[in-house]
């Protein structure tokens, strides 16, 4: 079993997951925190002060974090919208054989953003060439196949239990290899074009 809880101590607490079962317990630490939400930005502790809400302030785990071993398997786990950065769920391939997704989406209420974080996963799952697990408190939980369809949902506020088979995958799609430089290189490519064709004009 995989689930999300807040970790640490009165010395710090992180936004985490934690596996239990017959594998070791092992430990994820979510890196990147949403500001206000899950930290308070520097000059802004008035704020935390002011508001006093409980466990807003908490500690980044560390950038790169080897994936856990589960039920022989190597699964990247992500929290909330750290699946929104593609650079970011890369760290962890093409060591992992899955990606796995925990999401309170609660605070969005009966919005776009559930089925709009859907889409998100969706495209992590096309880029890296793994399966995308997602469990969510109210949605969308959704199992994802490599090809970015989606393979099973519960739609959202639902009580439900969603079954289905998951298969783990190995080696490095093009993204995976070189994440985000090609884009960065062709439009910069495009823009000395852009630029070098007004200045000759």
């Amino acid at each position: 079993m995989l689930f999300g809880i807040a970790l640490g101590d009165s010395g710090g607490y992180a936004n985490g997951a934690v596996s239990i079962g017959i594998s070791r317990e092992q430990r994820y630490s979510k890196s990147h925190l949403v500001p206000f939400g899950e930290f308070v930005p520097p000059g802004f502790s008035w704020f935390l002060s002011l508001a006093s809400i409980p466990m807003s302030n908490f500690t980044p785990g560390a950038a790169k974090q080897a994936p856990l071993e589960i039920a022989g398997q190597k699964i990247a786990v992500n929290i909330c919208y750290e699946d929104a950065f593609g650079e970011e769920i890369i760290r962890a391939l093409p060591e992992a054989t899955l990606l796995v997704n925990l999401s309170n989406v609660a605070w969005f209420g009966d919005s776009l953003a559930p089925a709009q974080h859907l889409q998100i996963a969706r495209i992590r799952a096309l880029e890296t060439g793994r399966m995308m697990l997602r469990a969510t408190n109210t949605g969308m939980t959704a199992i994802i196949g490599v090809d970015g369809q989606v393979k099973g949902v519960i739609e959202p506020f639902t009580r439900a239990a969603l079954r289905g088979e998951v298969q783990a995958y190995i080696g490095a799609t093009p993204y995976v290899r070189w994440g985000n430089w090609p884009i960065i290189v062709i439009a910069l490519l495009l823009i000395a074009l852009f630029w070098r064709r007004n200045a000759l004009s």
